[in-house]
């Protein structure tokens, strides 16, 4: 019976999630197995297609079932129609098997699934789209030079898609989140409180795309950079970077845009920072609040009301102005007025203020405004900041200014020769307008001069650094590794067009700039060395502001796009990553290999690495890796497809504990064949529906991967790293069928020896060997394979491995193998069990009946006859190639009817119930338990194992016999005397005909009791039975009578019966 409960729920965004649990008992003790199928329905017009997710089952529901933590759980799953999917590879295991994340049971996979579930939910609908827009990349680049990444940039756009549509709908739904975690209104933060806090602000999982959404828009700008002869205009528009054309030509008259472009078009490391930097204005710009939000704390610290900036300095301006009522006085105050230090302070009665308004008066007079001036001065100067942070164009700042009556501020940072060059869809600008023919190089030094004033504000002065290119003045302000990386790669660059207009524009650089002693002599970087994008990468790391978010993985990520060590990330990540997975999902606690990994990480033994557990990051940098794979590397050779496979097996994983099977062959294609081969037997065994194993099957075949192999790998790693290994005998144990011996009698059969608990490994194997019912063909392959498993079970140790046996010889029958494969070979349905060994004699008779036939008169007929003969002979063969499997299956027969022949004999009745209707019911059970046990004990006794393809499984088969066959023949005698008792005493004589059978000549049973020493068992329990001969009676009748076929053991001689 099976239990089933269904749960549809819907979404803002029209979609409709609905979810299958299902539970049916299995046969072993108690435990459960439970399949989840969940299924995503469009209920718009647009989108029709269903996506079918398994593996999605929540703990809530689970724990609906009031379930125990199930040691079977079985996750299968589908996608829609027209998604695509990935398989792995089969092979067999070499001495070194490729490495690959852990092998764990299926009790394993429940346990991890739980922690997956919710980042499964997460990108449910993202990990299909994204394996969607992958198929796309091979038929894209068709008759393209690798040189060219035009295709690979609409691979990309499309992936930066997908997570711009889920940071949208993420910023909808985390709203009400975002602010309860807040405890405030997000608008009420500002950047330097946001700073510290971010990850308690902002949703994981929003936080997640969004740097998932920056991370492809870095990939995009750097793949062009890399791969400079790539037609830009293939790319799409939103990717599209436009590199200023080597043709330019410059004069003395050309304005300093003009040149800032000559510059970038023939300085390509001056290119590459370019590019970056104006990443990282994109990222603060569609990541940071707005700026009225970030500056209002501020604001409200200024106590004057929004928007009331008109009144610029209003409470140092008010105490001025008293001042001079005071004093009577018409002019300005100096700050040299007598008795003004002692008069003109500020509330506090701390600090003098200044005397006068002009924008300077703090720096020149060395005083101070009121409190709340200096809040509304940071305000204002934290505003300038974020808006050059932000790449904001100098025409946007000089309105903000404008607006607030701040003009000089916006006069203080124009120059830039960037806010006017390589501004897409606007028209360039006249040659002196923005800045003359003049170089700025004079106001730069400037404002590096300017930054450098004591006293400064912070943000003023990185405002002026920022302009000027002055590091430490930029650095101070720099909260995060995005803010810290722009602020060298922004110096670098400026400090490199400043040397490349004195180079090669010498007339335009002013004579003061020349003067090495003078006080334009600033040196930008603070005295530190120029450091390449890897090295400052490497150095952020270091920093305890910004160390922790630098080692975060995302970070790590694209640190490695920039530093261009990308090829180096990948390798030793992904060389870690299989053993890390093995160690995680193996254990729940972390393994003393994962705690070696941490504090090698922390001493900085091994580079900085990401979280084994971090699906969202392996499944960027597989997709990433997997488009350089196709480009091939601009300068080197491709070194690290090792670290590559690393990250696809890892993802591979994750797919298949979320439930998107399908997707396997996919990404499993794209693996070497023998890592494809044991990636996919590791997965394939987690779906149980035929209907999806067929899927599955035409997948891989699709996708070119050997299924037979994947087969046959699957179950050897299953028995390989099995933990029944432990208990797995060298040879092969006794079955244990029989009690201990008592004297004078027979020895009984144990209740229940063959068990009834089936191990998580044990059932995937039967699950694996499943899978072959669905093989076409493959015969020989497939009956070597269940062979090899029902030895597998018999080897294992107290009789551990029965249970398991009896399972696969119900759901994988010889029959059923055979009447599902002989169509593929002999074009019909045979059940090849129903075909006996025919002596030499007879099938050379029948070699000779069709040369007859073909010279027979009736031509037409005899090559029928022919023909049939032929299909014989066909038929014969396979019946050989599957003895050992049949005569395996045959065993478990038996010792099936045997346990079964004893449940029969302890539901014994009473004895006064045995001569009433009860004892007949049961006696007539008796029989029919008996009669089972009789009719598939047969084949064991007639060259039972005994056809072997080579002398080492004739060893092997030899050891089953011997370890087999007398324990299921003293078992045999036992039950036909016991059974002689209750219903005739014909069954002894049929256990006096085993002994006859082994003492035969040709007998190949007595071999078996010698070697074993087990032949006098075997002549006690006949002497026992020539006793019981001798008295017994036909049960109910009190007579001695004997039936005529008995004999001399009837004691006179028998009648003539002619």
């Amino acid at each position: 019976m099976k239990l089933r409960i269904r749960t549809i729920n819907f979404h803002k965004d029209g979609l409709q999630t609905e979810t299958l649990v299902t539970r049916d008992p299995c046969e072993h003790h108690g435990q459960r197995r439970v399949r989840t199928n969940t299924v995503y329905r469009s209920l718009s017009t647009k989108q029709g297609q269903d996506a079918t997710n398994e593996g999605s089952n929540s703990e809530e529901e689970l724990s609906d079932l009031n379930m125990e933590e199930p040691s079977n759980v079985d996750i299968e799953g589908s996608n829609p129609p027209g998604s695509l999917r990935h398989s792995s590879t089969l092979t067999v295991i070499t001495e070194s098997p490729p490495a690959s994340p852990a092998w764990p049971t299926i009790g394993d996979v429940h346990r991890a699934l739980r922690p997956l579930q919710a980042e499964a939910d997460r990108v449910g609908k993202q990990v299909e789209e994204f394996a969607e827009t992958l198929d796309r990349l091979s038929n894209d680049k068709r008759d393209i030079p690798r040189s060219d990444c035009s295709h690979a940039l609409r691979l990309v756009d499309g992936y930066r898609q997908i997570a711009k549509r889920t940071v949208a709908y993420l910023e909808e739904i985390h709203a009400p989140e975002r602010q309860k975690r807040s405890g405030v209104r997000p608008e009420v933060k500002s950047r330097s409180s946001l700073k510290n806090s971010a990850h308690s602000t902002i949703a994981d999982d929003l936080e997640r795309w969004q740097q998932e959404e920056q991370t492809w828009h870095l990939l995009a700008l750097m793949l062009q950079v890399q791969y400079p002869s790539s037609d830009a205009q293939g790319a799409p528009s939103g990717e599209r970077l436009v590199r200023p054309s080597k043709d330019i030509e410059i004069d003395q008259y050309s304005s300093e845009s003009a040149v800032w472009s000559h510059f970038l078009a023939h300085d390509d490391q001056a290119w590459e920072r370019h590019t970056v930097v104006d990443w990282l204005k994109t990222c603060a710009k569609e990541s940071g609040q707005a700026i009225e939000n970030i500056i209002q704390d501020l604001e409200i610290n200024a106590d004057r009301g929004s928007g009331l900036w008109a009144h610029s300095w209003l409470y140092t301006k008010e105490a001025i102005k008293g001042q001079k009522r005071l004093r009577s006085w018409p002019q300005a105050l100096a700050p040299d007025s007598p008795g003004i230090d002692a008069s003109l302070r500020n509330s506090n009665q701390n600090q003098s203020l200044i005397t006068q308004l002009d924008p300077d008066a703090v720096s020149r007079q060395g005083r101070s405004l009121e409190l709340q001036d200096e809040n509304f001065e940071k305000a204002t100067w934290l505003a300038c900041w974020e808006m050059l942070r932000r790449g904001e164009d100098w025409d946007l700042i000089r309105a903000w200014c404008q607006e607030r009556v701040e003009n000089w501020r916006a006069i203080t940072v124009r120059g830039d020769p960037r806010h006017h060059a390589l501004k897409p869809g606007k028209a360039p600008r006249d040659p002196g307008e923005a800045a003359g023919w003049q170089s700025r190089a004079l106001w730069r030094r400037v404002c590096a001069v300017a930054a450098q004033t004591d006293g400064m504000d912070d943000y003023e002065a990185a405002v002026y650094g920022l302009a000027s290119g002055y590091l430490p003045s930029v650095k101070k302000v720099c909260g995060s590794w995005n803010d810290y990386l722009f602020a060298h790669y922004n110096c670098y660059l400026l400090r490199s067009f400043d040397d490349y207009i004195a180079k090669n524009f010498s007339g335009r650089c002013p004579r003061a700039l020349q003067d090495k002693s003078g006080p334009f002599n600033v040196n930008l970087t603070g005295g530190s060395r120029v450091k390449s994008g890897n090295q400052l990468v490497i150095l952020m790391r270091t920093l305890k502001s910004v160390g922790e978010e630098a080692k975060g993985s995302f970070k790590l990520l694209q640190g490695s796009l920039i530093g261009k060590t990308f090829d180096e990330f990948v390798k030793s990540n992904g060389g870690v990553l299989p053993r890390a997975l093995r160690s995680l999902r193996k254990n729940r606690k972390p393994s003393k290999f994962l705690r070696y990994l941490e504090k090698a990480k922390a001493v900085g033994k091994v580079p900085a690495l990401i979280k084994s557990d971090d699906y969202h990051i392996i499944r960027i940098v597989t997709h990433i890796a997997l488009i350089y794979r196709e480009l091939g590397p601009p300068a080197s050779g491709n070194g690290h497809d090792s670290g590559v496979e690393g990250f696809i097996d890892a993802y591979i994983s994750f797919l298949s504990m979320a439930g998107k099977q399908q997707l396997l062959p996919l990404y499993a294609s794209c693996l070497s064949p023998e890592r494809a081969i044991s990636c996919m037997a590791r997965e394939i065994r987690l779906i149980l529906e035929h209907g999806e194993r067929r899927t599955m099957m035409r997948l891989m075949k699709e996708y070119g991967i050997d299924l037979p192999r994947v087969l046959n790998m699957q179950l050897r790693m299953t028995m390989k790293n099995s933990e029944d290994n432990e208990e797995k005998d060298p040879g092969y144990p006794t079955l244990g069928i029989l009690d201990s011996k008592k004297q004078g009698e027979i020895r009984t059969i144990r209740g229940g020896f063959m068990g009834a608990a089936i191990t998580d490994d044990q059932h995937d194997l039967i699950n694996g060997f499943e899978w072959y019912l669905l093989l076409d063909g493959h015969w020989e392959q497939t009956l070597a394979t269940g062979a090899v498993l029902y030895t597998y079970f018999l080897r294992l140790a107290g009789s551990k491995g029965l249970a398991a046996a009896k399972e696969m010889s119900k759901r994988i029958s010889f029959s059923s193998l055979s009447l599902g494969k002989t169509k593929a070979i002999l074009g019909q349905e045979i059940d090849v069990s129903g075909i006996y060994d025919e002596d030499e004699d007879g099938m050379e008779g029948r070699r000779s009946s069709n040369a007859h036939a073909h010279h027979s008169p009736g031509h037409g007929r005899s090559g029928s006859r022919s023909m049939r003969y032929s299909q014989a002979e066909k038929e014969q063969f396979l019946f050989k190639q599957s003895n050992t499997f049949l005569n395996l299956e045959q065993l478990i027969h038996v010792l099936t009817a045997l346990e079964d022949w004893q449940v029969e004999v302890d539901s014994k009745p009473s004895a006064i119930d045995m001569g009433g209707p009860v004892g007949k019911k049961w006696r007539d059970s008796l029989r029919r338990a008996c009669e089972t046990v009789e009719a598939n004990i047969q084949p064991l006794l007639h060259g039972w194992l005994l056809y072997s393809h080579d002398d080492h499984e004739a060893r092997d088969l030899e050891q089953i016999r011997e370890a087999c066959l007398p324990e299921v023949l003293l078992a045999y005698t036992a039950v036909l005397n016991y059974s002689a008792q209750f219903l005739s005493r014909s069954y002894l004589l049929k256990s006096l005909e085993v002994g006859a059978l082994v003492a035969a000549p040709d007998s190949d049973l007595a071999g078996c009791f010698v070697s074993t020493k087990r032949m006098p068992e075997l002549v006690d329990a006949l002497a026992v039975t020539s006793m019981n001969m001798v008295t017994a009676e036909e049960y109910g009748t009190g007579s001695k009578k004997m039936s005529p076929k008995m004999g001399l053991w009837s004691g006179k001689e028998a009648p003539n019966t002619e």
